[in-house]
């Protein structure tokens, strides 16, 4: 029971985010290419919030309409993908409002989801791959964590959804960090 609702709402979120990038563009950067690039920025903060907003509905569904305490691990998780978006849209409208920048990478037609996500001007970057697994492998972490927590049915409220370490979370932000660092110079070695 408990698996099929967070699969079910996983799924049913996912379709709701595809949907809105077909609709909307939501997933892809500022751009006037045609299609537009898939954002590694969006994508990365879609996913954390599928993960997490998936783990909390499945844990009110299945636990009495009881809402958990998130831990702070989670939040900073969720912060890292917000800040990750932030610095990633500000970078972009900064290239497209400078004039010394004569080709932006974001305007750059979209090739396909993976290599729209791994790729600056100069194809597929180590700093973007590197930021790309790290989220994958903890995404996957989490998933089985919530799911071994709910089937256990001994694990408190507050600590069904997995708690990360610090050095987890530093990990996640420098990871981060250097995709946004580095992304500050893709443009400009075009200029």
């Amino acid at each position: 029971m408990y698996l099929f609702v967070f699969i079910f709402t996983l799924f049913l979120l996912s379709a709701i985010i595809i949907y809105c990038d077909l609709k909307f563009a939501m997933l892809r950067d500022i751009s006037s290419a045609s299609p537009k690039p898939y954002s590694f920025a969006r994508v990365q903060l879609a996913w954390w919030t599928v993960i997490v907003l998936s783990s909390l509905i499945t844990t009110i569904l299945t636990q009495g309409w009881q809402i958990p305490d998130l831990t702070e691990s989670t939040l900073y998780l969720l912060g890292i993908s917000s800040a990750t978006t932030t610095a990633a849209a500000l970078i972009d409208i900064s290239d497209q409002n400078n004039t010394t920048i004569t080709s932006l990478n974001q305007n750059d037609n979209g090739t396909n989801f993976f290599l729209d996500i791994l790729s600056d001007k100069k194809g597929v970057s180590i700093h973007r791959f590197q930021t790309v697994v790290f989220n994958i492998v903890f995404g996957v972490w989490f998933i089985k964590t919530f799911i071994t927590n709910l089937q256990i049915g001994t694990v408190a409220l507050d600590d069904l959804i997995p708690d990360f370490s610090n050095n987890n979370l530093i990990l996640l932000g420098l990871s981060s960090g250097l995709y946004a660092a580095l992304k500050t110079v893709e443009n400009k070695a075009n200029a």
